[in-house]
């Protein structure tokens, strides 16, 4: 009896027929199956939660009305164009920022739910769940900017720049939204609670106001327009207005959109590589 049971446990056909499938087991899903689950996970709860895509389009809708009709006849712009044509692009890439907040409150409630936690206990890339909450986000955002561009031409936006300068310019803000999805994503796993994420989120929002979103750089005080104007969204606002208007001479800035375009670039890069590695080994981190 002894000698048939060991013989059994010896015999290299049985440990061949074994052995890869318990490896198959524990490997688990691959980083691209995991990282599109985990994404799609996030995309469902956003359509059970109609709130969050309604917001970014009401409030997209509120301060562009705001803007517009408000205080748009006080406000004078450089080059060549009129308040409306060159306040829409700046907008839309601040709308990133509006949008993309809601990302650190969602993922600060999943740790503190304890999803994540089981998400770690899974034999899948931790890695990649991030990256899929981050594809989620980045298109939370990329929705933000197209309903925010519809109610832009509604309330008289036109650009006047090439078909293709206007694809890329939203090319490179659905670049940019997920490139900042990822420092909201940093605060929502350090913040502990999703009101302390909100909170810590709304550190973020002052980057649309310092900037060249709705008031041009020259107007604000000396002490603050070197950093206005080199700061990364001012930095991309300039490429999507040269891009969606026809060039830089008619927004009224200098360089060219080339420059501009590369710059806005090697910013979303900078941002995506800081952030996506302090966000994955934070939630690598066993808590």
């Amino acid at each position: 009896m002894t000698s048939t049971t060991s013989t059994t446990a010896l015999d290299p056909a049985t440990t061949a027929d074994t052995l890869p499938a318990t490896k198959d087991a524990a490997t688990g899903a691959g980083f691209t199956t995991a990282a599109l689950a985990t994404g799609r996970r996030t995309v469902l709860q956003f359509f059970r939660t109609p709130q969050l895509l309604m917001m970014g389009t009401i409030q997209g809708a509120l301060f562009l009305f705001m803007f517009r009709y408000v205080f748009g006849g006080a406000i004078s712009t450089r080059g060549d164009l009129n308040y409306v044509d060159w306040l829409v692009p700046g907008f839309l890439v601040t709308v990133i920022l509006w949008t993309g907040m809601g990302a650190a409150s969602g993922v600060a409630e999943d740790s503190s739910s304890g999803v994540y936690d089981r998400l770690r206990s899974l034999p899948i890339p931790r890695a990649a769940v991030m990256m899929g909450r981050s594809l989620a986000d980045g298109a939370l955002v990329g929705w933000g900017i197209f309903t925010t561009a519809i109610i832009g031409f509604i309330i008289g936006f036109r650009a006047h720049g090439g078909i293709g300068s206007i694809l890329l310019a939203f090319l490179l803000m659905l670049v940019a939204g997920y490139a900042f999805s990822w420092i909201f994503i940093t605060l929502g796993l350090i913040s502990g609670n999703a009101q302390a994420a909100q909170g810590m989120s709304m550190l973020v929002i002052p980057f649309s106001f310092i900037s060249n979103a709705n008031v041009p750089v020259a107007s604000m005080p000396g002490w603050m327009q070197p950093f206005a104007a080199n700061q990364p969204v001012s930095v991309i606002i300039n490429a999507v207005r040269s891009l969606m208007q026809g060039g830089t001479d008619v927004v009224g800035i200098g360089h060219s959109t080339a420059y501009w375009v590369a710059l806005s670039l090697v910013w979303c890069a900078g941002i995506f590589l800081v952030f996506s590695t302090l966000a994955t080994a934070r939630f690598s981190k066993t808590q």
